[in-house]
């Protein structure tokens, strides 16, 4: 085929040589995202953007696109995406999900474990000559076991982080738009319909809904002032669901006792932030997903989204199927 693809990022190397067995294929080959000139440009002259969860596919972009046919995005959350101008455009959106919640599962689970009990904190003690003698007062930390962990959102990340935390005798609280009677069978999920209740009852607190209108900053200083002194605030899903100046003044002021980011809001936070030199606080750079497994078959589904669609008229993911038919 003639068609061409941009690709955003030299990440999967197995997907771009992948795609390059259709079509022809140019790479943004640098570690950040290219300019949304650029974006904007390649959007005049491709068929197909094979593109990372930071790009930004915004209005000016799916404007200016000419032949402009499908998006992947190896990623399962489309914040970055104007789905509906894309849509109204004709242009398909492709995520891939069904692969990663394992992996951010992991990650979560090992952010609790972390924080609660000091993990990082106690390493980095030790790296700066601070272990002079066997004294464990000055580490001590929260049990995980036992302790009730309240799921804002229990799609298939949050779920995966249930069954891990049912593993450690927690008590395993949950708020979502729907009840999951599945769940609650079969690992004794308990449903509270009001997000102020779980809240309140939760010793750790785990974010895993997608960014929308809906959710923007669904943690603020309202719903921080709600949780226990003593708990704790993790979050894998995206920095804008949390009010981070709000989360900040309740660290300061010890509202909650500490907080695990994998995301931030912008993206990567400013080394200065207030956050970054805080002790009870941990800041990953979202890598919830980075198994190198799962990174490359994210690369895999979000090129097969791309060759199934051109040469089968067909997607394995696409958040705007009205379009294919």
């Amino acid at each position: 085929m003639t068609k061409k693809v941009f690709v955003s990022r030299p990440i999967v190397p197995d997907a771009i040589d992948k795609l390059k067995s259709f079509f022809q294929v140019e790479v943004w080959n640098e570690t950040g995202p290219p300019p949304k000139s650029v974006l904007i440009e390649k959007s005049v002259e491709c068929d197909a953007f094979m593109i990372e969860a930071n790009d930004p596919i915004d209005f000016d972009v799916i404007n200016a696109a000419k032949n402009l046919k499908i998006v992947s995005t190896r990623a399962v959350g489309y914040d970055n995406i104007d789905l509906s101008s894309a849509t109204e455009k004709g242009i398909l959106i492709g995520n891939t999900p069904g692969i990663l919640h394992e992996s951010c599962a992991d990650f979560a689970m090992g952010l609790i474990l972390t924080l609660g009990r000091r993990i990082s904190y106690s390493h980095h003690n030790v790296l700066k000559g601070n272990w002079k003698v066997f004294d464990q007062t000055p580490y001590l930390g929260t049990d995980v076991h036992g302790k009730t962990l309240g799921l804002l959102g229990v799609g298939m990340i949050g779920s995966a982080v249930a069954k891990r935390a049912s593993g450690f005798n927690m008590k395993i609280i949950y708020h979502s738009r729907s009840r999951k009677i599945d769940l609650e069978n079969q690992l004794g999920l308990i449903w509270k319909s009001s997000l102020d209740e779980m809240l309140q009852e939760s010793d750790y607190v785990s974010i895993h809904v997608p960014l929308n209108d809906d959710t923007k900053k669904i943690i603020g200083k309202r719903e921080l002032d709600l949780m226990k002194s003593d708990s704790f605030l993790i979050n894998t899903s995206r920095g804008g669901t949390i009010d981070q100046l709000a989360l900040t003044n309740a660290l300061k002021t010890h509202q909650i006792l500490g907080a695990a980011l994998d995301v931030t809001d912008p993206e990567p936070i400013a080394h200065d932030d207030p956050l970054v030199s805080m002790e009870n606080v941990i800041i990953t750079p979202h890598i919830s997903s980075a198994s190198a497994a799962t990174l490359r078959n994210m690369g895999i589904m979000a090129a097969d989204n791309i060759i199934h669609f051109f040469t089968e008229g067909k997607m394995l993911a696409c958040l705007n199927p009205e379009l294919l038919s």
